[in-house]
Parts: structure tokens; C-alpha cells; sequence
């Protein structure tokens, strides 16, 4: 039965390959059903993978093999809240080693153009900050940054 709410996510003929990935990568994920083509469409033939249900860190999503030409852009990214360096870590460089690459700030892509945000709690602490000279300084820091360092965080968090 389909989610009330789900995010629809179009790939080019990789769906099922993404939602693996995301499964393996991330906790409370799973491929859910895998819906194959009734008939030829543009983007591929019967009987092809054509709609994947699946779940990323508890988010309904369906994966659309819709074919070529509408790539994601950094308008849409999940955010993942990780808890200490060891799980920042672990989750991009699952994400960089699987043919994705790093952006800037905590921002990088998947092999697939999804973009993602591996975000230490203690960053976004650091940034939120009520003392307006420590958030700067924390996001001062974080701006220098590819993958998010929590020492030199927490480091410019204390001057």
C-alpha cells in the first residue's frame, strides 16, 4: 500500500541500485517492493524495474526510473544529524567511495546526483549558538570545510 506522503526521486534506470545503496548505508532503511514496467515507456521496456519502494533513515521515498535529462540538483539533499566524528565518517565515505563526491560544508553527492548533508549535532550546536561571536566563529570554520571536522568545530567554538 502506498505512503500518504512519499518523496518521489527519478533516476536514469538505477533506482533499484540507489535504494540498495541507501539500505546498506543508512539506519532504519530497506527496500521495500519492486514495481516492473506493464508495458514499453520511454525510458525502457517491459518489464524493467520501473518504481522502487523504499525507506531512508524512516523517509517513504519511490525511486522513478524515469530515464535520462532531469538530474537532481541541490534544491532537494537529505540531512543526516550524525551523533560523533566515527558516524560522520562512516557516512561519507560510504558516500564519496561510492563513485560520489564531496562539496563544501558538509554537502556531498552520491554517485547517483542526490545531494546529502552529513551534519554533526555538534555543528549545528556550534552555529546555533546564543552567544553570537562563538556561532561565528563555528561557522567561520565550518566554511573552510569539506567533510565537518567536530575537534576544529568545537575547537572555534571555544576561541
Amino acid at each position: 500500500m502506498m505512503n500518504k506522503n512519499t518523496i518521489c526521486l527519478w533516476y536514469d534506470g538505477a533506482a533499484l541500485d540507489a535504494a540498495t545503496f541507501y539500505a546498506e548505508t543508512f539506519p532504519d532503511s530497506t527496500v521495500g517492493a519492486v514495481h516492473r514496467a506493464p508495458g514499453d515507456y520511454p525510458a525502457g521496456k517491459q518489464g524493467d524495474v520501473l518504481t522502487v519502494e523504499f525507506t531512508v533513515m524512516g523517509i517513504p521515498c519511490l525511486g522513478l526510473n524515469g530515464g535520462p535529462g532531469v538530474p537532481h540538483t541541490d534544491a532537494f539533499s537529505f540531512q543526516v544529524a550524525t551523533d560523533d566524528q566515527a558516524e560522520t565518517d562512516r557516512l561519507w565515505n560510504a558516500i564519496i567511495g561510492n563513485g560520489g563526491h564531496a562539496s563544501a560544508c558538509g554537502w556531498c553527492k552520491d554517485r547517483w546526483g542526490l545531494s546529502w548533508q552529513i551534519t554533526p549535532r555538534a555543528l549545528m550546536a556550534a552555529i546555533t549558538d546564543p552567544d553570537p561571536a562563538v556561532a561565528k566563529r563555528a561557522f567561520a570554520a565550518m566554511m573552510t570545510m569539506a567533510k565537518i571536522d567536530i575537534a576544529a568545530i568545537e575547537a572555534a567554538r571555544r576561541g
